[in-house]
């Protein structure tokens, strides 16, 4: 417990205050110091508290990687064109394609079919300039809102073309894009976007949108990726936030689907790293319904290698280092890096595990309640993953149709970086089923390919099992300190 003396009396408590000193308890010359640096020190510890509350991950499916991969394949094929901008029509492609909703967006090169579109979409429609060159729609009049009838729509194609050909060339106009006309004063507009910065990399922004957004500059910064509690963290710095949760007879926003649509964002970010700058404005929310009203990509220039692209402030998920398992019995498991949204299967987990074995791990009688305790959990599955390998073994218990955890390991760097030290732990009713020796193997394989060199570990002279799995492998062992020492060079194998 943090212990702060504030002692008043000049020069009769000098002495107090250095035997105080000596002991490591700092003293001030006045009380309201004193609880301001108390203040400072619960605030700091209660963001640290809120970082570790376990996040929830939204599911991804088998259909939404193959929609990435799409998404991927979208932008491969324009910066082979030469294109570094994206229409809105692309970029809202691409949105989608990541699970973030979109206004129903249709396509059309002539005024005739801008007529048809409207009629298929419902009337009032908005049209706005389709175009691979001009990015800024609004500074070129190449968008006409809450229009009506068919005869407006007509108009209005036709005087959009005039003006951005006049203004530009007629290459430059591609014809319009027809979505339905919200009513903006029922709902709020946001920012979400993304842009590069010099030392930090894609930097992720949120907050008022619309066409005052330059204006009210009511925003927060992150870094991706995020969690939904990262998420959550982010939208709660911005003024808007409040106006959420309902406000003067605007129905309050689910704050639970904005903070999965900014995780899918950054998601996006994170994977599709030749986009350079990425911007929904707005993104409409009413209610329990979120729609991406407008949107901007732009994509690195040819020229940029692959190397010279920015690196991520935080290092993501390493999705690499998934991959499922087949044992001798026939059973198959996935052995994948831990994720902060593991922590209540990792109760469970331990739920499991015998004394024996949780004996053999620590070496420590370590009760239950203690071991799944938030505040010990939490740094175990929020991970480091530059500075630690921390894997879990997936088994789908084919009673109940759970998936369950049934193995973890962990391969964590100290002080010296090419030096790591690993240790695992697999739940008793599947001893004896290969998954220390396959989950060794990984660790050390991986570690290979994050410059590991050298990897130790201490057992007890009793664990058998871990011993006879480290030999396997090429361990070496000696006595330290009444334990074993296991040691590897793995430049060396």
């Amino acid at each position: 417990k943090p212990v702060l003396a504030s002692w008043i009396g000049g020069e009769e408590v000098a002495e107090g205050k250095r035997i105080l000193n000596e002991g490591n308890i700092p003293t001030f010359d006045f009380p309201d110091t004193a609880v301001r640096i108390f203040t400072y020190m619960w605030r700091f510890h209660r963001r640290l508290q809120s970082l570790y509350e376990t996040p929830t991950l939204p599911a991804w499916t088998a259909e939404d990687e193959s929609r990435h991969e799409t998404a991927a394949q979208l932008i491969d094929d324009i910066r082979q064109a030469g294109r570094t901008l994206l229409t809105e029509y692309e970029s809202k492609q691409v949105l989608a394609a990541y699970g973030i909703p979109t206004v129903p967006t249709l396509v059309a090169e002539t005024a005739e079919t801008a007529v048809a579109r409207a009629e298929e979409i419902g009337y009032p429609v908005v049209l706005k300039l389709n175009s691979q060159t001009i990015t800024h729609k609004s500074d070129v009049g190449g968008v006409r809102l809450d229009l009506a009838t068919a005869d407006e729509v007509y108009h209005a194609f036709a005087m959009m073309q005039q003006t951005v050909t006049a203004k530009h060339s007629p290459a430059d106009f591609l014809g319009v894009t027809v979505q339905p006309m919200f009513n903006l004063k029922e709902g709020f507009e946001l920012i979400v976007g993304s842009s590069p910065d010099a030392r930090f990399g894609p930097v992720l922004l949120f907050g008022s949108g619309g066409s005052l957004v330059e204006v009210y500059k009511d925003r927060a910064l992150g870094l991706p990726p995020l969690t939904t509690t990262l998420a959550r963290r982010m939208m709660e710095r911005t003024l808007i936030y409040g106006a959420l949760h309902g406000v003067r007879g605007r129905a309050a926003v689910d704050v639970a689907a904005l903070e999965t649509l900014l995780v899918r964002f950054s998601q996006l970010v994170v994977e599709q790293r030749w986009i350079k700058e990425i911007e929904i404005n707005p993104l409409f929310a009413l209610g329990d319904s979120l729609a991406a009203l407008d949107a901007r990509v732009v994509l690195y220039d040819r020229a940029v290698t692959e190397v010279e692209l920015p690196k991520l402030a935080i290092r993501p998920y390493p999705s690499q280092y998934e991959r499922p398992f087949t044992n001798k019995r026939g059973q198959t498991f996935l052995i994948r890096p831990i994720r902060p949204e593991d922590e209540p299967k990792m109760v469970e987990f331990h739920a499991h595990l015998s004394e024996e074995s949780v004996y053999l791990r620590y070496f420590r009688v370590f009760p239950l309640a203690q071991r799944v305790d938030h505040d010990r959990l939490a740094p175990v599955v929020f991970v480091d993953y530059d500075r630690t390998i921390a894997l879990v073994v997936e088994w789908e218990n084919p009673e109940t149709g759970e998936v369950e955890l049934v193995g973890a390991g962990r391969l964590a760097r100290g002080a010296v970086l090419e030096e790591a030290e690993f240790a695992l732990l697999v739940r008793d009713d599947f001893h004896g089923h290969g998954l220390g020796t396959e989950m060794l193997a990984r660790l050390l394989e991986f570690g290979r390919k994050e410059g590991i060199k050298r990897v130790i570990a201490y057992m007890l002279h009793t664990n058998t099992g871990m011993i006879n799995v480290s030999k396997r492998l090429g361990f070496t062992f000696k006595t330290e300190d009444d334990v074993l020492k296991a040691e590897l060079e793995l430049d060396m194998v």
